[in-house]
């Protein structure tokens, strides 16, 4: 066989094999904290000897941990120094980073930095306000169009992401997300109601570069039955932090 037939087909299998532990990662980021290596391969199609040996490969990564007295397996703390390298080269989160504690003490409540990983809403940094008591989202990933994050970056997103984001979603989300797609697009803030002993109601403003890329959201907590003209006004001030912060990132 020539040499670049074989390195063909070594590349294909290289790649169906990051393909399948990207899968393995993403199965183990959903449901319980610790999963069983046959219930890890019923779900995600692949046979048991090929599900041991990926996750094999990623415990010794770090990637993944396997508990020694359950023999389950769980994502590994690999991922959070990862992340957290990823997290200190956004630049939005430093152009940000003055404004963080000023907003919070303008508004007194919770300020968070939230972005849209596929059809989920990942917080990246959060300074807590005086209305963070004992319910608190530190390390919560909600479905997109339950969040007001979520909803104002997905409808900015491509044909394809936004695709993406309302197969994740129910019916009813999803009908009346196809109706509002363009609504939420064009808004310079949204409001998600939330609840007296839940999640607290949020504002966000949308981060968007001179470019029209997408940066994340700029959100503020607020408590449930908050006035209309208070909520105009928090928006506000995320929105002219906001600006302020993308303006930095621009002339970075």
């Amino acid at each position: 066989m020539p040499s670049t037939e074989l390195g063909e087909r070594d590349s294909r299998g290289s790649l169906g094999t990051v393909r399948n532990a990207v899968t393995l990662l993403e199965l183990l980021g959903e449901g319980p904290a610790y999963q069983h290596l046959t219930d890890l391969a019923e779900r995600s199609g692949m046979s048991v000897p090929t599900v041991h040996r990926l996750l094999r490969s990623l415990v010794l990564a770090d990637l993944v941990e396997q508990d020694p007295r359950s023999s389950r397996y769980s994502l590994g703390p690999e991922l959070v120094r990862l992340s957290q390298r990823y997290l200190a080269r956004l630049p939005i989160l430093g152009a940000l980073a003055p404004f963080l504690s000023q907003l919070r003490d303008l508004v007194r409540s919770t300020i968070v930095v939230q972005t849209l990983v596929r059809s989920a809403v990942v917080t990246i940094d959060r300074v807590d306000g005086p209305d963070a008591g004992l319910y608190r989202e530190a390390h919560a990933v909600p479905d997109a169009l339950t969040t007001a994050t979520g909803r104002l970056l997905g409808a900015r997103a491509s044909d394809d992401e936004w695709k993406a984001i309302l197969e994740s979603c129910s019916a009813e989300q999803r009908a009346v997300a196809e109706a509002s797609r363009n609504e939420w697009a064009a808004a310079p803030w949204l409001v998600v109601e939330g609840q007296t002993f839940g999640p607290p109601s949020h504002v966000a403003v949308p981060l968007v570069d001179g470019q029209g890329g997408i940066l994340g959201a700029l959100v503020a907590t607020v408590p449930p039955g908050t006035s209309p003209e208070e909520i105009e006004a928090v928006a506000g001030h995320l929105i002219r932090a906001g600006a302020a912060a993308v303006r930095t990132v621009g002339h970075a």
